[in-house]
């Protein structure tokens, strides 16, 4: 029987947290004279009132430590659980959403997808489009933080919420995951401001630099405007895509970066791979849009590098007119969200790592069958894979292909076509936020996807999220064992 006390302590001190933050919205908006700012206020008082009394009640549970199958469970409850609460704003306050649609939007900020529901983004409250900011920026790494902080108390070195985050520090920079977390922090805070501040040099207004530069740090997505980056073309699309980038590389090199490892980032295979693919990418969309849509060589750049960086680092901004572009087009971006960004960095999708693995494992396996006598050791970084890793690569990479494939069926299945459910999938599975089809044509979001659809695809998300596993591995019998 697994102890949910330390659990439940846990998450009634996040819900509190989270509450603290809804005040920042509601301000601005009783500030401003708006009646969503009691909305928020409301909201506060339901999700500080619930953590604060679960957090009393299990108070006691401060002597006990979290074992990996608590550990699973936390990570498990915080992106399920959060969200309901996240959600409260748009429920009961602007754009007065349905319950399916209030939980949609909060898994997407929270899980930095990006997808929306919502049309007429210019004209909510602000209180309401900077807390789709924050959910953005707290998914991106802050629910990360915000549990590392309290693990100490638990008596726990925090290395098993590292592991069913998905991270991997690459070797060990730091000595106890606490430590690897205040670092962490440091940088993703930094790239953040460092953001923030260049989209207001650009002529951003104070709250599209800071929602914005918000979702660009946590490849979120989020705007507070229709348009996007549409809004800002030029300039900021090329700053843009250079955070979109640094944003999808791994954190944790930053960190030996700042101390002292000049070469830390590009030493990383990860980080040449993913400047040299979307280079190449990048180029040949460019170059295909010159020759056939006759388009000019700096908008065509400029417009490539931009939605194909916001892609392949599962961003979901976008700008111009790169959703009626055309089938070879889509089947880059396709490509490029199934990669993703790099592995320990808030992308999604398979990862670069993964990626790079499966491309040697294949050639290992052509040389194997080439030249039967000869051992093929597989090798990344200069380093052994051992078969353990190798196991679970191929497991994930398969569970991610089939997960696309059922969920897109269950989509048909609800009503949706086979391209809008298709790239609904993959844009949810991936983290990504890009939706093309039938059924986005009219508003560019998910709000006309049946309430079923959506199910689907919060779950896909959640799944996107936690790198299947972490949410699979919880409905089999034996993981609960003792």
């Amino acid at each position: 029987m697994v102890d949910i006390r330390p659990i439940a302590y846990l998450i009634g001190r996040m819900l509190v947290v989270l509450a603290i933050l809804m005040l920042a919205p509601a301000i601005i908006d009783l500030r401003a004279g708006l009646p969503n700012g009691r909305d928020f206020l409301e909201s506060a008082l339901i999700t500080g009132g619930v953590g604060g009394l679960i957090a009393l009640a299990t108070v006691n549970a401060l002597g006990h430590g979290l074992d990996i199958r608590q550990a699973y469970l936390l990570t498990a409850v915080i992106w399920l659980g959060l969200p309901m609460f996240s959600a409260l704003p748009f429920f009961l306050g602007a754009p007065g959403l349905s319950l399916t649609d209030a939980y949609f939007e909060a898994v997407s900020g929270m899980t930095t997808t990006g997808s929306t529901v919502i049309v007429g983004l210019d004209a909510l409250p602000v209180g309401t489009n900077l807390w789709r900011g924050m959910l953005n920026w707290i998914g991106g790494l802050g629910i990360a933080f915000i549990a590392m902080i309290f693990l100490p108390i638990m008596r726990v070195g925090g290395m098993q919420f590292f592991r069913t985050e998905g991270f991997d520090t690459f070797g060990k920079a730091l000595p106890r995951a606490t430590d690897i977390a205040r670092a962490l922090l440091l940088v993703y805070t930094g790239l953040t401001v460092a953001c923030v501040l260049s989209y207001l040099l650009l002529g951003m207004t104070i709250l599209d630099a800071l929602v914005m530069g918000a979702a660009t740090i946590a490849t979120g997505g989020f705007a507070p405007t229709d348009a996007s980056f549409g809004k800002y073309p030029g300039a900021a699309e090329y700053v843009g895509a250079i955070f979109m980038v640094l944003s999808s590389l791994p954190y944790i090199r930053y960190v030996q970066l700042v101390s002292g490892r000049r070469r830390a980032l590009w030493d990383d295979l990860q980080v040449r791979a993913i400047v040299l693919w979307l280079l190449v990418a990048v180029a040949i969309v460019s170059l295909w849009r010159i020759v056939v849509a006759d388009a000019g060589a700096e908008e065509a750049l400029r417009e490539s590098l931009f939605n194909l960086t916001s892609i392949l680092t599962g961003t979901g901004f976008f700008s111009g007119s790169f959703p009626i572009w055309g089938s070879f087009a889509l089947v880059v971006a396709f490509v490029l969200g199934m990669i993703g960004g790099c592995s320990g960095s808030s992308s999604g999708a398979l990862s670069v790592f993964r990626v790079q693995l499966s491309a040697r494992a294949i050639g290992a396996q052509i040389a194997a069958i080439n030249h039967p006598d000869r051992v093929v050791p597989l090798r990344y970084a200069g380093r052994p894979v051992e078969i353990e890793t190798m196991n679970a690569l191929m497991l994930y990479v398969t569970g991610y292909i089939l997960t696309i494939g059922v969920l897109s069926v269950a989509m048909t299945m609800v009503g949706v076509d086979i391209t809008s459910a298709l790239f609904g999938i993959w844009t949810s599975l991936g983290n990504i936020g890009y939706g093309f089809g039938p059924m986005l044509a009219e508003t560019g979001t998910f709000r006309d996807f049946p309430d079923a659809a959506k199910w689907i695809m919060t779950l896909a998300m959640l799944l996107g999220r936690l790198g299947l596993l972490a949410i699979f591995v919880l409905v089999l019998p034996q993981f609960w064992r003792a």
